[in-house]
């Protein structure tokens, strides 16, 4: 057992003397090979730890054979393997602070946070006594101690600083914080980096998720502009190996295009397995009221998983736009009867709907700008603008 132990230890020590972020963080990543060996599996390494290590190298790495021996108990005591994770990163903290003038451990920070996410998840899924999202929380608070000690490091030449570890903790914050449903959060994170001087110098990869997360908070924040661009510069740059990556990225890209006029091609959206998108936009086009509430109910449950059933019930409005404008180029005329729009709905289908109602709902549209008019309530009529009354969709 302890020359196993002793090998264990005598890799970690090499990979710091010789400044080797990357092997550091391999030796203490919950992914690599030696984590099912199990003479490493020790309740109390710390002496044997400190035999070979210097502080606070020695805490990080008692940290983790702790994390790997509550693993291996018989159920894994997740909750205990937290705690020490969380152990660790406060350990990496003290890394950081450490080496003023020097980065080369932020791979060490990356993995440490990174498995840190990871049981926390475990512990909301696996153990009881806790608010949702409180284990979660907790974490990303300790991800915030690492992140606040990268942001304020500006005496390090560009080549050294630890800000270059920003992106890459923003982006495990932006996850927990989706999670948990605390997208307020991510706000301070998001001006972090824009007002960070080498924010481009960042890793194609960190760059693509930031951006994924970036589009979708605007989309919330019905930004749909920014996040179409947000999220366009993520599937653009996605390599086509990740299709998987790709397709989550369209699972949002398409419907804020659609909510600015553009509706997909299908060819893409075949390649992709997200044809519910063709059958809403085929709805969309000719104003079909009905089939378009048939596919979101048929779809509903993989809209409400995906986020996104909110976005696509606004699309509606598009619905309702599009068959209103025929009303208009069927009578030719700017002034509309109300009667006629009631119609119109009845023939698509929809025979659920009252005048009042119709009312309603054209008058939502003038207010969201798709029709330029006004209504009057006196003679029940619809009097568009005689210029534009049915403006473009496409807003970029």
């Amino acid at each position: 057992m302890f020359g196993t132990v002793n090998n264990y230890l005598s890799s970690v020590l090499s990979a710091t003397d010789d400044y080797d972020g990357e092997s550091l963080g391999t030796h203490i990543s919950l992914r690599d090979v030696h984590v099912q060996n199990h003479n490493l599996y020790i309740a109390q390494p710390e002496k044997l730890v400190e035999r070979f290590l210097k502080p606070p190298i020695d805490d990080v790495v008692s940290a983790h054979l702790k994390v790997l021996y509550h693993l291996a108990q018989e159920p894994p005591n997740y909750m205990e393997a937290y705690t020490q994770q969380a152990a660790a990163c406060g350990a990496v903290v003290r890394l950081l602070q450490q080496l003023k003038d020097e980065n080369w451990c932020l791979p060490l920070m990356y993995r440490v946070c990174l498995d840190l996410r990871y049981l926390a998840q475990a512990c909301e899924k696996r153990c009881r006594g806790f608010n949702p999202g409180h284990v979660l929380e907790k974490a990303a608070d300790c991800m915030m101690a690492c992140f606040r000690v990268c942001a304020a490091d500006g005496r390090a030449s560009e080549e050294d600083t630890k800000r270059l570890g920003m992106m890459n903790l923003i982006n495990q914050l932006f996850k927990v914080y989706f999670r948990i449903n605390k997208l307020h959060l991510c706000k301070p994170l998001i001006r972090a980096i824009d007002n960070c001087v080498f924010k481009d110098s960042f890793p194609l990869p960190e760059q693509i998720t930031y951006k994924y997360f970036v589009g979708r908070r605007a989309m919330f924040d019905s930004n749909y502009q920014g996040a179409v661009e947000d999220l366009s510069f993520a599937f653009n740059n996605c390599p086509d190996r990740f299709a998987s990556n790709k397709r989550l990225i369209l699972i949002y890209l398409v419907p804020a295009k659609m909510l600015l006029g553009y509706l997909p091609a299908k060819s893409l959206l075949q390649r992709y397995d997200l044809l519910l998108f063709h059958d809403l936009a085929l709805a969309l086009r000719v104003g079909n009221v009905k089939r378009f509430d048939e596919i979101v109910r048929d779809h509903e449950l993989v809209l409400i998983r995906s986020g996104i059933y909110l976005l696509v019930q606004k699309l509606k409005f598009m619905v309702y736009r599009n068959l209103f404008k025929k009303v208009f180029i069927i009578r030719q005329t700017h002034q509309l009867d109300m009667d006629d729009f009631l119609a119109a709905l009845q023939f698509v289908g929809v025979t659920d709907v009252s005048l009042n109602e119709a009312h309603c709902i054209i008058a939502n549209l003038i207010y969201d700008g798709k029709i330029k008019g006004y209504i009057s309530h006196a003679h029940n009529k619809l009097v568009v603008s005689k210029q534009n009354p049915f403006p473009p969709l496409i807003s970029l």
